[in-house]
């Protein structure tokens, strides 16, 4: 289980800036996710969703407050130690590796013999529907299919927690209607604690079972 306490980030523009002012991130935020729960959060550009999904990440520290998960806190640890999986919108594939070896990555980071990590990484793409395009180019995929190749990198490694940053804001309307939903079974499925952030208020109620705002800071109950 995900628990935050406390957190606390504040934004200071840099010099130079006079027409921005200080502004609250994370102001004694406070959050718990369940394993198999998905937690949407919503938020004007700019309020510090990701912000918080970085400081959750390892990205970025916090001014304050704790990060535990499993009741360890893990506020300091680095990225590569809390096992957590984070997807852009933008899907960060390598454009020079395959697909099977995109979603080996992360095994062969974990010092799994390559061979193996593709084995398991064909696996995890005849899951998605897409074993047939494990040689192929990802420049060679549809957006869709990208965005499924990133999900099944993120699953393979099983991660403790997913964070979802905008990941089909850069899709189609029908596209994107077809991947919440299918997104939201996957992750069900594995039984892994997600925080998803969405400007989409239909996509935020489509998958996470809980809903927030943030504003200023602090987040504000939807649902």
């Amino acid at each position: 289980m995900l628990d935050i306490s406390g957190l606390c980030k504040r934004y200071l523009p840099p010099p130079g800036e006079p027409h921005e002012s200080p502004r609250w991130l994370a102001h004694d935020l406070s959050l718990t996710v369940a394993p198999g729960q998905t937690v949407s959060l919503l938020g004007a550009s700019g309020s510090g969703k990701s912000t918080l999904l970085a400081m959750l990440a390892g990205l970025e520290p916090p001014d304050a407050g704790r990060v535990c998960f499993d009741g360890e806190d893990i506020t300091a640890w680095p990225p590569e130690r809390r096992r957590f999986a984070l997807m852009f919108q933008d899907f960060a594939l390598f454009p020079h590796l395959n697909v099977q070896d995109n979603v080996a990555f992360a095994l062969v980071e974990q010092r799994v013999p390559k061979t193996e990590a593709r084995q398991q990484a064909v696996a995890m793409l005849g899951r998605f529907g897409l074993a047939d395009r494990a040689r192929a180019a990802v420049t060679q995929l549809s957006g869709g299919e990208q965005q499924r190749v990133a999900l099944a990198r993120a699953l393979l490694s099983a991660p403790r927690l997913l964070l979802l940053d905008e990941p089909f804001s850069a899709l189609d309307a029908d596209l994107r209607l077809r991947l919440r939903q299918e997104f939201a079974q996957r992750i069900a499925d594995a039984g892994m604690a997600c925080v998803l952030v969405t400007h989409d208020e239909a996509e935020a109620r489509a998958m996470g079972q809980r809903g927030y705002r943030l504003v200023a800071g602090q987040l504000q109950t939807l649902w």
